[in-house]
């Protein structure tokens, strides 16, 4: 269904390229593409370019701000192409690696490159770890993430989810992306690991590709619905537990690790835990096979994630094998998500 739909990409430049990946240099389609863009009700971005409404695929942010230029009548970013957006000082929030994000005054997610961000703190009447003070104001930027409800780590808000038909994740079938990619792979009969499984689409499909696969769930709901559906394929098990309280002799016994909507669903403040914990699981020679959702969305579940955060958390675990964004998935799900197959570092 994706065939005939256009996508660009954001590069974490943000530079504009077309859907091949050549970078687009006319002016004109460039003062277009950024006029058009904009966030959709589900975080798709979405533009015009060449007539025709594409997905927007952003590596980092939507906008990377090359210079910031701050006035009492206004503030503004200006990116590579020098064009300029107004936003509020107040709308500015970090990230654990320091860098600021905020959005524009027409709700476009931007972040500061070091430069910018330079350029930002020189601009200031003072500043200090949590706070800055511009034109005898003082701002204290909140945390990027916005977790809402502390019970995301609990089994009960799972169980809960499933109870009342809220399982908005399960898509009662495999996910797409494992199916395209799965017979690509070729992969010999692998002890595999379905981590946050739910209702066991995912975990039945490699069952029945021949692997051995263990999927657990933190939601007993999950895994009694699981077991319902697939209790009678071979080579398969379900284990109700939590991924950051497994036992030690779970360590080291996976060739392949399946992450689909567990990174997303975790407070993301525990997202660095989650991928040591994927790293333990796997034995040497080990692989993560991920469909990760990459769009600008701070709240959840489900919380974003970006390429560049995907990169800077993964890149000390794991030597990517494939990464590549996904245009062949269901619509409700295209322009963003990215699939991953990595070997453990």
């Amino acid at each position: 269904m994706s065939d005939s739909i256009g996508y660009c990409t954001i590069d974490e430049n943000g530079m504009v390229l077309d859907q091949n990946k050549h970078p687009i240099l006319a002016l004109d389609q460039v003062h277009t593409f950024f006029d058009t863009l904009q966030l959709g009700d589900n975080f798709e971005l979405t533009a015009q370019f060449h007539n025709q409404t594409v997905f927007v695929e952003v590596f980092d942010s939507p906008l990377i701000a090359k210079e910031i230029k701050l006035s009492p009548q206004s503030n503004e970013l200006i990116n590579s192409y020098g064009l300029r957006w107004e936003f509020e000082l107040s709308s500015l929030v970090i990230d654990e690696w320091d860098r600021f994000h905020g959005l524009t005054t027409t709700n476009l997610p931007f972040t500061m490159n070091r430069k910018a961000q330079d350029q930002f703190f020189d601009q200031l009447d003072e500043f200090d770890d949590d706070t800055f003070c511009y034109n005898k104001v003082k701002y204290t930027p909140g945390p990027f993430w916005i977790v809402g409800e502390p019970s995301i780590n609990t089994e009960f808000y799972w169980t809960q989810k499933y109870i009342q038909d809220q399982a908005g994740w399960d898509l009662g079938e495999p996910a797409a992306g494992l199916k395209y990619l799965l017979p690509k792979l070729k992969l010999p009969a692998s002890r595999v690991l379905v981590i946050g499984g739910g209702n066991g689409h995912d975990a039945a499909h490699f069952a029945q590709q021949g692997h051995h696969v263990t999927q657990i769930d933190i939601s007993p709901e999950a895994i009694t619905r699981a077991k319902n559906n697939y209790g009678n394929l071979n080579h398969l098990k379900f284990i109700e537990a939590d991924i950051f309280e497994l036992p030690h002799t779970m360590y080291n016994q996976y060739d392949v690790v399946f992450e689909h909507t567990c990174f997303c669903a975790i407070d993301p403040n525990r997202r660095n835990d989650l991928i040591k914990q994927w790293r333990r699981l796997l034995h040497s020679e080990g692989t993560l096979l991920g469909v990760f959702f990459t769009m600008p969305k701070r709240v959840g579940p489900p919380f974003g994630a970006s390429e560049w955060e995907l990169r800077r958390r993964l890149q000390s675990h794991f030597q990517p094998l494939i990464w590549e964004r996904f245009r062949h998935s269901i619509k409700p799900r295209l322009g963003r998500e990215l699939l991953t197959y990595l070997k453990k570092k």
